[in-house]
């Protein structure tokens, strides 16, 4: 007859910090992520600096067409929500139609109540990757994302075991080069060190069993 043993103490605390959140938690989540992210890319568009993803994508097209920000955003995370729908789940996927329609809101409203009178380039590009880090760290912790490459490296950190921030780096970096084709060189350099620092705090920030909350 084997002895039962207790669990221990690291074993209870452990299973104790595990906490769903709640409805309205993820509400202020995504509302305080996306305004983060929106201020990030507030910064970048004044200093013609590019960040990766599909907002890096937008802000390409943006930079090439002139059209508006905020619909390119939307259209081109459109292919993207089958996969979150289909991959990461319901709840995943509404949340994250949810985090795009909040920042497109708030990219196409923020120039009305912001503007920048003075704005240095090199701390644009650090204070807006820290920005839009530390909100898609919002997002990501709430089982939310901006669609498109946020669903892609989260399905492969949770299915591979991939760390999101490193192979999201990776993308990043590939889509900021692309910027030659409408930045100069200077800006393409500030927009691959936003990248880097971005994700360097997603790779620092996001590791799994790290941040228990559901």
């Amino acid at each position: 007859m084997t002895q039962k043993t207790s669990p221990s103490p690291i074993e209870v605390a452990g299973k104790a910090s595990v906490t769903r959140h709640r409805g309205h938690e993820d509400l202020q989540a995504m509302i305080t992520g996306t305004l983060f992210i929106g201020l990030g890319m507030q910064m970048y568009g004044t200093s013609h600096i590019l960040t990766g993803g599909t907002a890096g994508l937008a802000f390409l097209l943006h930079y090439a067409t002139h059209w508006n920000f905020s619909l390119l955003l939307c259209a081109v995370n459109l292919p993207f929500f089958a996969l979150a729908w289909m991959r990461m789940g319901k709840a995943f996927a509404l949340k994250t139609v949810a985090a795009v329609g909040l920042l497109a809101t708030q990219v196409q409203l923020l120039p009305q109540w912001l503007r920048f009178q003075t704005l240095e380039p090199v701390f644009a590009a650090i204070t807006g990757a820290l920005l839009i880090g530390a909100g898609m760290l919002m997002l990501f912790r709430h089982r939310a994302s901006l669609g498109g490459i946020n669903v892609l490296v989260l399905y492969l950190q949770e299915k591979m075991g991939w760390r999101a921030g490193k192979v999201q780096m990776g993308i990043d970096c590939l889509i900021v080069l692309a910027a030659f084709s409408v930045v100069d060189a200077w800006h393409v350099a500030l927009s691959v060190l936003g990248a880097i620092i971005m994700n360097l705090t997603l790779a620092v920030n996001h590791r799994p069993g790290r941040y228990m909350g559901i």
